[in-house]
């Protein structure tokens, strides 16, 4: 089990005690790790579930894996879903399961099954919901071997990726994000039975969420700033609007673009005259 982790000592009104959800998201050089944790399990059988949700207020573009560290087990079933409205709507984004079958009557996937055909798919994977095993705190959802299928797999070979990118509106929508939410639904049990003499040794606790992204400006800006703690893409190419996504008035000669990766280095600009 897990005796260490804050035993009778959580106190959410007693600041020494407290895990509240900022501790997701400081800095986590400190040794040991801080971390959030949610209330145990002592309503069984009723589930115990927690949501999780980022938002950032604008469009953002995932570059990197999205790495997720959990201080308890991983969670027996869980659910990261993306939302591109700010939180509207919600799609599936990868099912996470001790089985899949079980818990989502989907067939266990890794990305490694996928292709470049296929990398489009939501899957169920059994890879990161093992008990407590060494090394066994991070869930990832992968980028990067999404990206590889197109770039190769050192991604030395972007100008393929950057060509799938900019011809394919659902590739470019994949990985795109307002808003992501985690669904914990089942935490770690490690066993086939819950110990119902014991609910306080089944918890969520995360200490890490890890998202790299980018301001999706379209290709129409290098810089985004905070103004007015929002995010805003600094336009540029004569090009207007939260993402850059439409001409300035006066400068609608030819219909808007996005701007394009290709030719690589430098790309193209598809200014706004």
């Amino acid at each position: 089990g897990n005796p260490y982790m804050c035993n009778n000592e959580c106190d959410a009104s007693t600041p020494e005690l407290a895990h509240p959800p900022e501790l997701m998201f400081d800095f986590e050089g400190r040794h040991p790790s801080t971390f959030w944790q949610s209330a145990t399990w002592k309503e069984y059988p009723k589930p115990l579930q927690v949501n999780i949700t980022l938002s950032w207020s604008k469009t953002i573009e995932l570059t990197d894996n999205i790495v997720i560290t959990f201080e308890s087990g991983r969670p027996d079933q869980m659910i990261l879903e993306k939302s591109l409205d700010y939180g509207r709507t919600w799609q599936p984004y990868q099912y996470y399961a001790t089985d899949c079958l079980d818990a989502f009557h989907m067939d266990p996937k890794s990305v490694k099954d996928l292709s470049q055909h296929t990398v489009l798919e939501i899957i169920c994977t059994e890879e990161y919901s093992t008990g407590y095993m060494t090394n066994s705190k991070i869930i990832h959802f992968e980028i990067k071997d999404r990206f590889a299928f197109f770039a190769g797999p050192w991604l030395r070979n972007m100008a393929s990726l950057y060509g799938q990118l900019d011809t394919t509106k659902k590739l470019r929508d994949f990985f795109t994000v307002t808003d992501l939410r985690i669904r914990l639904l089942r935490p770690a049990v490690g066993e086939i039975f819950v110990d119902e003499l014991h609910l306080a040794r089944y918890f969520y606790a995360i200490s890490d969420i890890k998202v790299h992204g980018r301001c999706k400006c379209n290709l129409h800006a290098t810089v985004c700033v905070y103004d007015n703690s929002k995010l805003t893409c600094e336009c540029e190419h004569n090009t207007t609007g939260p993402d850059c996504g439409k001409c300035k008035k006066n400068y609608q000669g030819r219909p808007w673009s996005p701007g394009s990766y290709l030719p690589i280095p430098k790309g193209t600009a598809n200014t706004c005259e």
